[in-house]
Order: structure tokens, then sequence, then C-alpha cells
């Protein structure tokens, strides 16, 4: 009995098909596929939300001070002469940042091994480039995802049928976050 099923792809194509459904799945929260895919897309998405779910508060804030460059009203850096040369102005902030513990960290970077990005395109900016908005889906992970599933054991997706696919037959399904 196998592990896994292999969707009658080539292993390149299958993780990438798997990578980009799992992907779509935990960004939009449902999606349409046939019901073997939606077996095998579970299984990676579940246990990325377990993981998120057990890493969630595992991180410590801190402050940092940074030293960043004063801008004029055009965005450029402000310069200033001294002992004939031109140097940047700088001034010191201090941030919060979150440090995330080492398991967290690693759970961070196996969420990413799976993501792949996702930009997002505002409906009046449509075909522009500079509306473009890269997500960051491993801090959606943790920020979003994880805290709503703080009170269960598993089961974070479900499957419902929803009949044959008109051209082969092929049961599609519905796959959503619970």
């Amino acid at each position: 009995m196998a592990k896994y099923r292999k969707l009658s792809r080539t292993s390149d194509q299958r993780k990438a098909l798997l990578r980009n459904q799992v992907t779509m799945l935990l960004y939009h929260g449902r999606i349409i596929t046939t019901e073997a895919k939606a077996k095998e897309v579970k299984k990676i998405a579940e246990g990325l939300i377990a993981m998120a779910v057990r890493e969630k508060d595992n991180f410590e804030t801190v402050t940092v001070t940074a030293k960043v460059p004063q801008k004029d009203s055009n965005g450029k850096r402000v310069k200033q002469v001294v002992d004939g040369k031109k140097k940047t102005v700088y001034t010191e902030t201090k941030k919060e940042i979150k440090k995330d513990s080492p398991t967290r960290l690693h759970a961070r970077r196996q969420m990413l091994k799976v993501f792949y990005p996702v930009k997002e395109v505002p409906q009046e900016g449509t075909g522009r480039k500079k509306n473009t908005k890269q997500i960051d889906m491993v801090d959606k992970m943790f920020s979003e995802i994880a805290p709503k599933y703080v009170n269960r054991n598993g089961g974070y997706t479900r499957i419902i049928k929803i009949g044959p696919r008109k051209g082969d037959a092929a049961m599609e399904v519905v796959l959503e976050l619970v």
C-alpha cells in the first residue's frame, strides 16, 4: 500500500500541483478540485496548520534601536557637508520586532518550503505592476489561521462532494477550512 497518491504525474509535476493547491487553499480558504487531489492536499494543509498552532506564541518581542537615514519631501536622503564631504544624516529610532524561537524559525522554514509566493492585485489596478502587493503566507498562518484553531485537535479542513465533472466524470469536491 502506497503512502501517497501519484495522481498520474511525474514527481516534480505532482509536487508543484500540491504546493500550488495548498497555497491557494490557505490563501482563499476554499478550493474546488478532484477528490484524489483534495485528499492529498488535505494531508499537507493539516500538517502545516498544526505546526502553526503549535508555534503560534513561541516568540519574544525585542526593542531595537536602528539608524535610519533622514529623507526630504521627495523621498531622497538628506545630505550634510562635513569636512568638505557630503554625508547622509541619520536619526536613531526604536523599533519593536518579533524574535522567533528556534522551533518557530524551523516551522517558518518548513512552511516556506511548501508555499508559493502570492501576489494580491486590487480590482481597480489590474494590469499595473505598481499596485501589486506581496502576501506573506507564513505570517498569515501564524497571525490569522492559527488563532482560529487553537482549541481544536485536528480536523482543520473538510471535503464536500459536489458531483461529477462534466468533461471526464471525475468526482469534484470543495476543500475548505472549517
